[in-house]
């Protein structure tokens, strides 16, 4: 058995202990490359939830299955393997003991560019708290024209992610749906829309004061100009379960656990959490880039995250030691 690791957070010590566990278990492993991809028989992926996204962006060809290890010791919605379980997920591998779940992706096209993504993608002005009017069709139908802050077409994997926050579903992993969720439409009748996979979705005639853009799993960005298509990948993505599979029961349940303190929380506030959650710790400029909500929203939602115990910050040492990054702390940590 031969293992590829992508690990595009340089952790020293998490590298060490990676490589400890596949040398006492007589593992074959080489960091990843496009090359060494097609060579190796399994993927493993060091990080966060957003670094599991970042892998399927960063090759969207892929057919290797994978499995996702959280950097900390408690597990996420991608990376399900705690750091500290990765020597039994190792052993359970070599001993055949797991299971290989097929999770459909978005294939999305427009004005000559094409991406994949895993969760969702989602269509806004580039200028954020502006509203944006566009045509949905489904299959060659018009279903509605809409007046709202923008769309999001979600996979079952990411309907608990933004498009949760944005009014949509919980939909389970297993069902070949995708979920159209409109976002703040001035419409109250444009309510969650759920169809088949194999359907074609089209966002057409898309008009707004700033150029609208495509967000492919909160990071990729893309302006718009024309008509976006979005339909199922060809390729799935293939991923290992070592423990039995997952329910919507226990992704309803993380997500309950999860909410509990965000509920009353503004949108921004919302979203900067989301963004830390994929992203792993930040900066404050760095979250205004990613968002592009504006300098005086990110301090007020960082505010409040923090004045709720949901994030922390620290020092960055160097030149400018006030410049500080935001990041959400481990659950061990969360009990300091």
């Amino acid at each position: 058995m031969k293992i590829c690791i992508y690990m595009p957070r340089e952790v020293e010590e998490i590298k060490r202990k990676v490589e400890n566990v596949l040398a006492q278990n007589n593992v074959s492993y080489s960091f990843l490359t496009e090359k060494k991809k097609r060579e190796c028989d399994i993927i493993l992926i060091v990080g966060k939830d957003g670094d599991v996204l970042s892998f399927f962006s960063q090759f969207p060809n892929n057919k290797r299955p994978v499995l996702g290890i959280n950097l900390s010791e408690s597990p996420g919605f991608l990376t399900e393997i705690p750091i500290n379980r990765l020597n039994d997920a190792i052993q359970k591998i070599k001993n055949n003991e797991f299971s290989i779940e097929n999770i459909i992706r978005i294939k999305v096209i427009t004005n000559h560019f094409t991406a994949y993504a895993l969760n969702e993608v989602a269509i806004f002005p580039s200028k954020s708290a502006t509203l944006m009017e566009y045509e949905l069709w489904i299959d060659e139908e018009m279903v509605w024209r809409d007046y709202s802050d923008g769309v999001i077409i979600a996979t079952p994997i990411g309907s608990t992610a933004y498009a949760m926050s944005a009014g949509g579903a919980f939909i389970s992993p297993k069902a070949r749906v995708f979920e159209i969720v409109s976002v703040n439409s001035m419409d109250i009748s444009r309510r969650p829309i759920i169809v088949p996979c194999n359907s074609i979705i089209e966002i057409k005639n898309i008009s707004c004061r700033y150029s609208p853009e495509i967000v492919i799993d909160g990071s990729i960005r893309h302006v718009v100009r024309g008509s976006v298509t979005i339909k199922k990948s060809e390729i799935p993505a293939r991923f290992i379960k070592i423990d039995r599979a997952e329910t919507i029961h226990d992704r309803i349940r993380k997500k309950i656990e999860l909410s509990k303190e965000i509920l009353d929380l503004p949108p921004s506030a919302k979203f900067v959490l989301k963004i830390l959650e994929y992203e792993g710790a930040l900066s404050q400029s760095d979250i205004v880039n990613k968002t592009l909500l504006p300098s005086r929203t990110v301090r007020y939602a960082l505010s409040l995250l923090l004045k709720r115990g949901l994030i922390r910050e620290k020092e960055l040492l160097g030149r400018d030691a006030r410049r500080k990054i935001y990041y959400i702390p481990p659950p061990e940590e969360m009990r300091q």
